[in-house]
């Protein structure tokens, strides 16, 4: 998993139709907001495969465990980077308002998640986030026998209470939305630059207990033109997510549409086969699901010994946790299809970085083993594309980003 954090960007909302339309208010209208990159984030490979792992419960290696328990025990640092940072791992964040008057944090935007939460002040040890105060807001109120709690595979996780408040994205608001306070988390979670997430899965894995609780996005797709959101996650580089309308200037081609089920809380879909660089098309299908909330791609071993195979000197390295290859080693594209269209992955994002921050010798691939379990399409295979999320009609839509 990573620790909320990926890519969070534009929010847009649109007033009538599947189309580009231009800023203006809200109320129907439009509403745009720029979160720029955090250039204090640092790629870590092995720690990226290890948060996924451990976000979905995949089996975790007693190295992986390590990782993650040393990772959560430091402090991010502060202040600028090395000369060197990845460009295939840049960190964006998006002001969410909370409450009466309205309280910044800086949220996560996650596909693969439904809860919508966020550190709170009665936390210590916290690496300087902004954190969400009930009691300053005069329109907090609190959802009585409501909890929540989240533990992951490696044990970390949070919990907390549950209060109904206005959230804004954008400027959008949801007057009674479930906000989850976490007052209880572990250091993996304490020790990052960011507040929560946001959850944008469907709402039936929403971890509030005893009743679920709706997504802001479900909250808010009736008041859109169309119950749609799409992503336009960029190579080091600012992305985008508008709601309500497609935005024609971020994609080439045509949009193909392919079905979604959501039975099991995600949004999970069927590639049709795949290609490495110039080879012969595999028509073996890939059953995954599009994640905004996990940095790398995340395939069955089949298809990832395909892909290493054609790259000189890579490495199934165990220590890593995945396969390993040269710096300098010019990676093939990885292509996968969308019904009959494909999406590729130019190799440059499949470097995803040193296997070791600072020693840039050896570097960890974007693209690793799913574990013989469920298969992701994380920020390395969406960085690449145009995606509608589409919950009206329960479908995705894929084209070439622009």
């Amino acid at each position: 998993m990573q620790t909320f954090g990926a890519f969070i960007v534009s929010l847009l909302v649109a007033s009538s139709g599947l189309a580009l339309a231009a800023p203006a208010a809200q109320n129907g209208k439009t509403v745009t907001v720029t979160a720029k990159q955090n250039d204090k984030f640092v790629a870590n490979g092995p720690l990226a495969l290890a948060r996924a792992y451990a976000k979905y419960n995949k089996p975790l290696s007693a190295q992986q465990i390590a990782l993650l328990q040393s990772a959560g025990k430091q402090k991010r640092q502060t202040g600028s980077v090395g000369a060197d940072p990845q460009p295939s791992d840049i960190e964006y964040l998006a002001e969410v308002h909370i409450g009466t008057p309205a309280q910044k944090v800086l949220l996560d935007f996650d596909t693969g998640s439904s809860d919508l939460w966020v550190l709170t002040s009665q936390l210590n040890g916290l690496n300087g986030q902004a954190t969400y105060d009930a009691s300053r807001s005069s329109s907090a109120k609190q959802l009585n026998g409501a909890s929540w709690s989240i533990t992951y595979a490696d044990q970390s996780g949070a919990s907390g209470d549950v209060f109904n408040d206005v959230v804004s994205i954008g400027g959008l608001s949801v007057k009674k939305q479930a906000v989850e306070r976490a007052s209880q988390v572990t250091p993996t979670f304490a020790s990052g630059a960011e507040s929560g997430l946001v959850g944008l899965a469907w709402d039936s894995i929403n971890t509030v207990s005893p009743k679920p609780q709706k997504t802001w996005f479900s909250n808010i797709k009736s008041s859109l033109a169309a119950p749609v959101f799409t992503s336009r996650l960029r190579h080091n580089a600012d992305g985008s997510y508008n709601f309500g309308f497609i935005d024609k200037t971020q994609f080439t081609g045509d949009i193909t549409y392919t079905a979604v089920d959501n039975s099991n809380g995600f949004w999970a879909f069927t590639s049709t086969g795949y290609t490495v660089g110039n080879g012969q098309q595999n028509s073996q299908s890939i059953n995954g699901i599009a994640d905004t909330g996990t940095t790398l791609l995340l395939l069955p071993d089949a298809v990832v010994n395909d892909y290493y195979s054609n790259v000189s000197g890579a490495t199934n390295d165990q220590t890593a946790g995945g396969y390993v290859f040269d710096c300098s080693a010019q990676l093939p594209d990885f292509s996968f299809g969308v019904e009959s269209s494909t999406i590729t992955i130019p190799g440059s994002f499949i470097n995803f970085s040193p296997v070791n921050p600072g020693d840039n010798s050896r570097c960890f691939g974007g693209l690793q083993s799913d574990g013989g379990q469920l298969s992701i399409f994380g920020d390395v295979a969406l960085k690449a594309a145009f995606v509608v999320w589409d919950a009206g009609q329960q479908r995705l839509g894929w084209a070439t980003g622009a």
